[in-house]
């Protein structure tokens, strides 16, 4: 390896905590230089700049705060309206390890009928690497023309090699609201994600299976990434006994409160289910039912997300979103880091699952409501 030294005038750019914007300009133009006359392949230098503003971002140390280029905002934007084309999968990240996983594919999607599973992690995409990508960029990545393919490199638990998976991209329209009578009570409804779409099918469901006549009902939550704060606000109010549904407090310790304009309107049993997976927004809306003694959480601790991102739209069309405040449930609880402990412990039986599809979880909210 050839080397030799690049003179920067000794600036570091930061001097007392401060950016000193002189420094960076003159460190940039050196790197530009030393790219211009020594790299041995052509250069994109849009790529560049947008990789400066990324890495600026990048910096802060904060997994959840993220750059977007305008392409990268504008699939962001249209994942969360519940129609675009790509391969059918709920992703998370892991905060610690800063990489990509799947939380699980979506029925009949492409992602499930490959293989794909939950915890799946994404290590590359059509060979690239991952690394430092959030989620928001890797589903920007795997999304593309449909009937155009992607490959996927999958770190599977108990697998020494990377997997690798070629999905053909399609159009996904992805309810995020499934629901039906589990017996002539005891109505079910799952809700995989918070989006734009999440109120109007949640109500439709509930309106649904009132009219089946239930008289007790299973929420789900399990897998749940969370989503839109205002969404989840909207729908926390049906099973609210007062409207504040969450509140939050930034760094100058200025408190928001986010209060629901629904009034109660499920006033039969309630079990929520919830894991590990569910994150976020879906941790809001089991704050606020345990918080109120609406029902009762069955199954794991969740993920223990308890920040809020707010994206800031730039007048490029790009966009950068930040972490800004964090969030407290009701009555003042602090999830962060920690979770929400259920209040009936039971770990998913896997194995059974995986026999003949039996949820255990799910069958022991169905006895506990039918006692």
């Amino acid at each position: 390896m050839a080397t030799g030294t690049l003179s920067t005038s000794n600036a570091t750019g930061v001097e007392g905590g401060e950016i000193k914007w002189s420094a960076v300009k003159n460190k940039l133009d050196v790197l530009q230089r030393a790219i211009e006359l020594y790299y041995k392949d052509e250069v994109d230098n849009e790529a560049l700049v947008e990789g400066i503003y990324a890495g600026y971002v990048n910096g802060l140390g904060d997994p959840y705060s993220v750059y977007y280029t305008k392409e990268e905002f504008d699939d962001l934007m249209e994942s969360s309206s519940g129609t675009y084309v790509g391969i059918g999968a709920y992703l998370n990240e892991n905060p610690d390890t800063g990489r990509v996983y799947i939380v699980k594919p979506m029925p009949g999607s492409p992602a499930e009928e490959v293989g794909l599973q939950a915890d799946d992690i994404i290590v590359s995409i059509d060979g690239e690497d991952t690394t430092g990508m959030d989620s928001a960029a890797v589903a920007s990545t795997v999304k593309g023309p449909e009937g155009t393919k992607v490959t996927l490199g999958i770190a599977r638990q108990n697998e020494k090699e990377i997997l690798a998976f070629e999905l053909e991209r399609r159009t996904i329209e992805a309810p995020t609201v499934s629901h039906e009578m589990k017996d002539d009570k005891t109505g079910y409804i799952a809700i995989s994600e918070f989006d734009d779409v999440t109120t109007s099918q949640f109500e439709e469901a509930l309106s649904d299976l009132k009219e089946q006549g239930m008289e007790s009902m299973i929420l789900d939550l399990r897998d749940n990434p969370g989503g839109n704060l205002n969404v989840v606000v909207d729908i926390a109010g049906n099973f609210a006994t007062d409207d504040l549904i969450v509140y939050t407090e930034d760094k100058n310790g200025k408190k928001r409160e986010y209060r629901s304009e629904v009034k109660k309107s499920v006033d039969i049993p309630v079990i929520v289910l919830v894991n590990g997976n569910s994150a976020s927004a879906a941790e809001i809306l089991a704050g606020c039912i345990k918080d109120y003694d609406t029902g009762k959480l069955l199954g794991t601790t969740t993920f223990g997300k308890g920040i809020v991102q707010q994206v800031l739209p730039l007048d490029d069309s790009s966009a950068v979103k930040l972490t800004v405040s964090k969030y407290f449930t009701p009555k003042g609880g602090d999830i962060h880091g920690i979770g929400i402990k259920p209040d009936i412990e039971l770990e998913f039986d896997a194995d059974a699952y995986l026999k003949d599809k039996t949820d255990n979880q799910l069958n022991q909210a169905m006895e506990l409501l039918n006692q």
